[in-house]
């Protein structure tokens, strides 16, 4: 089955960004710089830091992220969030505390009509999270 992977793109901060996702989320950090590839003699000394690849996995996601950002600039929106479906009620309220430590916590965990519990927030790289626990599975 096709699977929808989360792939996000900063400026000069993904390995600060996915090693606190890693802190947060727990699971396998892979980093690739640009030095560490064939990309390094095309590009500028002062890039070779920078990230061209960053892998996060652990048994229920893979968030991806690079520095590699587009000529037209990075311009972050609220257009999309990342969506974390939590296995309990524990887990998204340890998740939201730690995804929102030094951001913004825009909708706090609460009971919805829908018999879930839902949050809201951006982090502090400006990424939009919506986290979920479905308390009444059927």
């Amino acid at each position: 089955m096709t699977r929808l992977h989360s792939y996000l793109t900063f400026n000069g901060n993904c390995r600060e960004a996915m090693v606190f996702y890693k802190k947060c989320l727990g699971g396998k950090l892979e980093i690739q710089t640009i030095a560490e590839s064939p990309l390094a003699i095309k590009m500028p000394k002062q890039m070779k830091d920078c990230i061209l690849h960053a892998t996060l996995t652990n048994e229920q996601l893979i968030l991806m992220g690079s520095d590699m950002v587009p000529e037209t600039g990075l311009i972050k929106g609220n257009a999309v969030s990342l969506m974390l479906n939590c296995k309990n009620e524990k887990e998204i309220k340890n998740c939201y505390k730690k995804l929102s430590a030094g951001g913004l916590a825009t909708h706090p965990v609460e009971t919805t009509f829908f018999g879930a519990l839902l949050g809201g927030l951006s982090d502090k790289f400006g990424n939009h999270w919506l986290l979920h626990y479905q308390k009444n599975k059927k």
